[in-house]
């Protein structure tokens, strides 16, 4: 790695060039005069906190001097620096990554080679507020930002323990993204932590500039075929605090509010917040009805299809299920029509104002549904089973999980359609194959644990909500796991 040179006017110049000051408005190189002496400094305007820089500046320009001999860079932030974050360095990388970081880096005509970085950086931030996509009827309101020492500040604010650690990475090519790697010492398993440190170190994407989507999809290897979510994620500090109780491990990324929660198994997106802010009863049955509804929207509409196929087989008890207005379209058809006109209606629905957004649902919803019917294309059971299936599938607060059910219901409706019975139950035997076939972040965690391998006690708190504050993972407290390190 290059380093700094003694002479002042050559690493002037180097920074000058590689920063390319002259082609950006926003490069700052501010020079200071300290009695005999000069000091330069460059920054991004809008990064740093302008009256910050001011008092800093005033103060540097009513010194008599720079210090100078062996070590004059750290006698400088010794005496004259009243900052509680600055540093010498004296690689040329690191200063030039501090300032496109948003910190300050100094050169003085005394310094040799080295160089002075203030961490005075400031970023554009909105206000914590709870977030779209994952609401609670009660319980904390704030949620995680698109900046990052914000999201770790959140969960400190929760874990006020020394054990609680945060290990900075800079990875990314052309964004050079900061990412931290959050795990409760003693509590994760060190191994796996490591491996994932590991694993942060081994990759090199071209740049992270979708943030946690980038990452993600780096860290795991995408199979096209296999639709199931790799990687839980939250937006909640609260949620992210207490599954490191339970010895999870966090990836935080900046410019992005989701967090990682490693590692991941299927059974983990069963639960969700509210079930913990609720009394064990209610929780229990918040989750117990989630699965079933969930469960439903996958089987619902292939199995009333095939039953209306063969209608004879019926008793008359369950001829109702017939459609009495079979519509003009066949009924294959009509299903995988409502299918496509629900997604069209999400897809309308986020480039609609939010003035108008109520008005969409209403005549996407109502009226294009009745006048469907109206006319006869389509079937009025049709648009019931659609209308319960849709709701069902917002039950499930992962959007990616969702689509995957909704992927394999259209296929076991086009197998149903094909084959009849037996395509009806290849449909539903693609489900357990998909998942124990999904490559997952998990270490030594199957993506079926607890089932497999098999736990009992972290399966009864996967089905049941038990009377413990701290649990909020389907794994079960950490002393249920094996390989964490936790103890009783």
């Amino acid at each position: 790695m290059q380093k700094f040179s003694s002479d002042y006017r050559e690493n002037r110049a180097y920074l000058h060039s590689a920063l390319r000051v002259e082609d950006s408005f926003d490069l700052i190189e501010r020079r200071l005069l300290i009695g005999e002496d000069e000091l330069t400094l460059y920054y991004i305007d809008g990064f740093v906190k302008d009256t910050v820089m001011q008092r800093l500046m005033q103060f540097f320009v009513g010194l008599k001097g720079l210090p100078r001999g062996e070590g004059a860079a750290q006698q400088f932030i010794d005496a004259s620096v009243p900052y509680v974050e600055v540093d010498a360095t004296a690689e040329c990388e690191t200063a030039l990554l501090s300032v496109m970081s948003g910190a300050v880096a100094m050169l003085g005509s005394t310094f040799g080679g080295e160089a002075v970085v203030l961490d005075v950086r400031t970023y554009p931030a909105r206000e914590t507020a709870e977030p779209e996509s994952d609401r609670v009827m009660q319980g904390a309101r704030d949620g995680f930002v698109e900046t990052l020492v914000y999201n770790t500040a959140l969960i400190r604010r929760r874990l006020r323990d020394p054990r609680l650690t945060m290990r900075y990475k800079n990875i990314g090519g052309a964004s050079k993204t900061d990412i931290v790697l959050c795990y409760m010492d003693g509590v994760a398993d060190a191994t796996y932590v490591e491996k994932l440190s590991r694993r942060l170190d081994e990759i090199r994407p071209k740049s992270l500039t979708l943030g946690f989507q980038s990452l993600a999809e780096c860290l795991i290897p995408r199979r096209w075929y296999n639709p199931f979510p790799k990687i839980r994620s939250t937006e909640r500090p609260d949620v992210a605090a207490a599954q490191l109780v339970e010895g999870s491990v966090l990836i935080l990324c900046d410019t992005s509010p989701q967090v990682m929660i490693l590692p991941t198994s299927i059974f983990d997106f069963l639960q969700e917040t509210d079930d913990f802010y609720f009394p064990p009863v209610t929780g229990t049955y918040l989750r117990l009805l989630r699965f079933i509804i969930f469960s439903l929207s996958f089987i619902l509409s292939p199995l009333w299809y095939y039953l209306v196929q063969h209608a004879e087989l019926l008793p008359a008890a369950w001829q109702f299920v017939v459609p009495d207005m079979p519509g003009d379209f066949p009924l294959l058809l009509q299903l995988f029509l409502v299918e496509f006109a629900i997604d069209a209606l999400k897809l309308a629905s986020m480039n609609t104002p939010n003035l108008l957004s109520n008005s969409l649902s209403v005549i996407g919803g109502l009226i294009l549904g009745d006048f469907a019917v109206t006319i006869g294309w389509l079937s009025p059971d049709v648009i019931f089973y659609m209308a319960v299936i849709a709701i069902a599938g917002f039950s499930q607060q992962s959007h990616e999980l969702s689509y995957a059910v909704k992927f394999l219901r259209l296929i076991t409706l086009a197998l149903t359609a094909l084959f009849g019975l037996a395509g009806l139950i290849i449909g539903c035997l693609l489900i357990p194959l998909l998942i124990v076939t999904n490559r997952t972040l998990n270490g030594s965690f199957s993506y079926l644990y607890p089932l497999i391998p098999w736990n009992g006690r972290a399966m009864l708190r996967l089905l049941f909500r038990v009377k413990k504050q701290d649990v909020t993972v389907s794994r079960g407290a950490p002393e249920d796991r094996p390989g964490t390190g936790a103890k009783s």
